[in-house]
């Protein structure tokens, strides 16, 4: 599209290959004793690798997506330059978005923690992968408690920008936010009303309409009418109504205007806005103290979120039992709360905090020793479980002879499964015919087999076909022609097969950039002068 507005950034139209893995349970590491059904998933590897192997099973299932990302490349990676620094962070970001969004479900949001160095950044590169259309807020966290001296204007915010699938769906879905203690406090019953503490709220709306311009006559005979631009909320019936339940006030003289009760055992809730003070939902402080209470003062996370933050998005955005996701686990906060708030959850982190701190936290989390952040509010007492895995290694390898080869830690049902996940088929090995070891669409299976392929083989395969089905079979060698030789089974060699499919070897794609070439000045001058 010509006029087509858009963010770029070096290095953007390198496409970026990646290789599907299978998620390899590490049992020694699960935690299943109180819950062996469990389908919490604690994933320890590059998240990109980790997306794309749940891509096949949850696309579409995710309730609610909360990230906390890096926020600027000079923590984030070791090697920059400030040319390359928001390209490098660019280039982190958006395929993990692009399948982040394939995850979500219909109803679904998406939650995205940043601060100003790369906010303005993520937001163009956001309404890109999404759809500008599906972007909802822009939320503004007061992060700090006390003023920050230290700078020129000091930070006191982040942001958490939210996208979601359809509005109007997810306006039907979201949660109110609870009543505060102070807001609760508004409510008084000051005429012993049987239905308990109430507020006024106004019954005069803006604007000019005929059929609610009438008089409202007071118990006292005061006459009232709307001022002018002003006009009644309600219709006179429904205002009569009002009036001979006894929830139409005149004030405590009866000579106020006519307001509406709104009475506390009635009220929703509040509708979320984009401010959230700390008061609230916490703050940096009361996140690092969590983490010292679990961790100790020597082994604290460089920059945790408090629990009520999470809590306040899980809240708002999901059901118990839905399924809630974070990518950047980081220390292992939205699993830790999303596991005492009743969700399903899915936490996937690179380093090895995955082992010093997720593990270890939501380990306690099960055995009801965490006593900080919402454990309190949720009157949590323990339980659940999860499983861990690690992201399998790469499937092809290069041998010494610079040849691919498939990576020899892969037995065969690693193998067939794997190549069932490049293939996009799911694996599910019939009880009686061999062959049929991974379902594709329209009666089509795809089987994989480490030995050499010749015609009486695959005859002994045909007579057990029926019509109409379709076959792919997957092999290390075969006879020559008998890739052609038969109509319905197609003959493929691993792993020329999966080559350009996508990139083999890569174990960590945090550094999708390709650099720009260096110059020889010198030799780019002798040239000129020739």
């Amino acid at each position: 599209m010509a006029n087509k507005l858009e963010l770029t950034w070096y290095g953007k139209d390198e496409p970026i290959r990646v290789e599907p893995r299978l998620l390899i349970e590490n049992a020694a590491l699960s935690n299943t004793a109180s819950d062996p059904d469990t389908q919490n998933m604690l994933i320890h590897g590059d998240n990109l690798l980790a997306l794309k192997a749940l891509e096949s099973k949850y696309a579409g299932q995710v309730k609610c997506i909360y990230i906390d990302p890096p926020y600027n490349t000079g923590s984030a990676f070791e090697h920059y330059d400030d040319n390359l620094e928001h390209s490098q962070w660019l280039n982190l970001m958006r395929p993990r978005l692009e399948i982040l969004w394939r995850l979500l479900s219909e109803e679904g949001s998406l939650w995205i923690s940043i601060d100003d160095d790369e906010r303005d950044y993520l937001k163009v590169l956001a309404d890109e992968v999404f759809g500008r259309q599906h972007f909802l807020a822009s939320i503004v966290w007061q992060k700090r408690y006390s003023r920050e001296n230290r700078e020129a204007i000091g930070d006191s915010h982040e942001y958490i920008l939210v996208y979601v699938k359809d509005k109007d769906k997810f306006k039907e879905v979201r949660h109110y936010l609870p009543l505060t203690e102070k807001q609760t406090k508004i409510y008084k019953n000051p005429d012993n009303d049987p239905r308990g503490p109430w507020q006024s709220v106004s019954l005069l709306a803006q604007g000019y309409r005929p059929n609610q311009m009438y008089e409202i006559v007071a118990p006292n005979g005061k006459v009232h009418t709307p001022p002018a631009g002003r006009c009644w909320a309600v219709i006179e019936s429904e205002y009569r109504k009002a009036f001979l339940a006894g929830r139409v006030t005149f004030g405590n003289d009866g000579n106020g205007v006519p307001r509406r009760k709104n009475y506390l055992s009635e009220a929703k809730g509040l509708v979320p806005w984009t401010w959230w003070p700390h008061e609230e939902v916490g703050h940096t402080d009361s996140a690092k103290k969590e983490i010292m209470a679990l961790f100790g003062k020597d082994n604290i996370f460089d920059t945790p979120k408090p629990e009520t933050l999470i809590e306040r998005i899980i809240h708002i955005a999901s059901n118990p039992g839905d399924l809630v996701l974070d990518s950047f686990l980081g220390s292992g906060t939205t699993a830790a709360v999303a596991q005492k708030m009743g969700r399903r959850w899915i936490g996937v982190e690179m380093g090895d905090h995955a082992y010093t701190h997720c593990k270890v936290r939501l380990d306690k989390v099960i055995a009801g020793q965490d006593p900080g952040g919402i454990t309190k509010a949720q009157n949590w007492q323990g339980g659940g479980g999860y499983r861990f895995y690690e992201v399998a290694p790469t499937l092809i390898n290069k041998d010494p002879f610079d040849e691919y080869v498939i990576n020899e830690a892969y037995d065969a049902d690693m193998l067939a499964a794997a190549v069932a996940l490049h293939e996009g088929f799911r694996y599910q090995p019939d009880s009686s015919l061999f062959w049929k070891q991974s379902v594709g669409n329209e009666n089509s299976y795809l089987f994989v087999t480490t030995r050499h392929l010749n015609s009486t083989y695959l005859d002994s395969i045909k007579d057990t076909m029926e019509e109409g089905e379709y076959l792919i079979i997957a092999c290390r060698s075969f006879d020559s022609g008998l890739d052609k030789a038969y109509g319905n089974i197609t003959v493929k060699k691993i792993p020329q097969m999966l080559l350009d499919r996508c990139e083999f070897g890569k174990t960590d794609y945090n550094l999708n950039i390709v650099h720009p070439p260096v110059y020889d000045d010198e030799a780019e001058e002798e040239e000129q002068d020739e």
